[in-house]
């Protein structure tokens, strides 16, 4: 989705340019039973291919033009033996903080795939508590300063790589990787910055109100055991004060069937299963790409199986006619629970080209 909503309105004249990166790092043994895992330094290679944001669309100045790339990622992650390497490609997108003629500080968000090569197996690998399938989502986040001589930048940068299969199978405790960086840059072209944008399709200071139909898959441990289906419906109602700002609040109807299993041995209804939750959320509008950062509180939860505040992070894709796809994280604070695929319908959605 980060690919498909930053470079399908790419041009040929774009500014553009190649960047390689140097990272070195630790495994954060975020969880107790992973004390074991971390065994020597983490080291990685990063080659980015970027663009700039020439204003082509209002929300490119509202955001000081950020830079756009994709990243092909590969090196090991602190044991080898148990852990194996990981290996990926994601989508990113760096937004300036500072900026000036010779230095710049960026904050950076990307998101794609990653392989590992070794993965848990109760005879061959049973230590492997962290990773269970050779496919995950790979998330950075990450902060970089730039000293810029003419086309040519040398970077320091710090970031946050996380490797995790979203529950779709156990173990699943994820892993977690601070690292260092130095990187080197250079543009290959440079072109003027558009003058006059295209309008936004975000209807700014207006209410939006409409229904997300969410469903996914989570496994229980042992490990080996079924998939459980999930059900969810979102009612929602969303405000964009700003090209860069909006906010959302919704009730959230959960049925995760999993729950069941709970305590199997107490019989259960769906009703009793079933959890209730109030949500609100902060929204960065790009264009009809929104990224999604929220809370939210069970107000309905019998059995509890998890913390009683739940977060989303996450993207969208709006289509003109109202209706939104969507890709986001399910949550209790570092603990993923599982992964929301929706499709939305906003009732009263109307571009701003209309």
């Amino acid at each position: 989705m980060l690919f498909f909503a930053f470079f399908s309105t790419s041009q040929i004249e774009r500014e553009w340019g190649l960047d390689y990166r140097q990272k070195m790092g630790f495994l954060a043994a975020h969880r107790g039973v992973m004390g074991h895992l971390p065994h020597s330094q983490a080291y990685a290679s990063e080659l980015s291919l970027f663009f700039q944001t020439k204003g082509r669309k209002q929300w490119h100045k509202a955001c000081r033009y950020p830079i756009v790339g994709v990243t092909a990622f590969g090196g090991s992650v602190g044991n080898n033996e148990i852990l194996g390497t990981f290996w990926g490609a994601y989508s990113f997108i760096e937004f300036p903080f500072v900026k000036s003629n010779h230095f710049e500080l960026v904050g950076k968000l990307g998101c794609g795939l990653g392989y590992g090569t070794k993965v848990y197996d109760p005879i061959l690998n049973p230590k492997n508590v962290a990773m269970s399938t050779h496919l995950n989502t790979l998330i950075c986040l990450g902060l970089k300063s730039s000293f810029v001589f003419n086309r040519n930048k040398i970077s320091l940068g710090v970031d946050m790589t996380h490797f995790s299969n979203a529950a779709i199978k156990v173990p699943n405790l994820g892993v977690n990787l601070p690292y260092l960086s130095l990187g080197y840059s250079r543009t290959i072209r440079k072109t003027q910055f558009d003058s006059i944008p295209k309008s936004n399709v975000v209807p700014f200071k207006k209410w939006l109100i409409g229904v997300t139909a969410i469903a996914s898959v989570k496994e229980l441990f042992p490990t080996g055991q079924r998939k459980y289906p999930i059900y969810a419906i979102s009612t929602h109602f969303r405000w964009f004060s700003k090209p860069k700002v909006g906010f959302e609040g919704a009730f959230d109807i959960i049925s995760k069937q999993v729950i069941m299993k709970y305590n199997s041995e107490i019989s259960k209804s769906q009703w009793d299963i079933l959890q209730l939750g109030f949500y609100a959320g902060y929204l960065l509008p790009l264009d009809q790409f929104h990224l999604v950062l929220g809370m939210g509180v069970y107000v309905k939860d019998k059995y509890q199986p998890e913390d009683f505040l739940y977060h989303r992070i996450g993207m969208r894709y709006y289509f003109k006619n109202g209706l939104n796809a969507q890709v986001v994280l399910k949550s209790h604070w570092a603990r993923a629970d599982y992964a929301e695929w929706g499709i939305g319908y906003t009732f009263n959605y109307k571009s701003r080209n209309e």
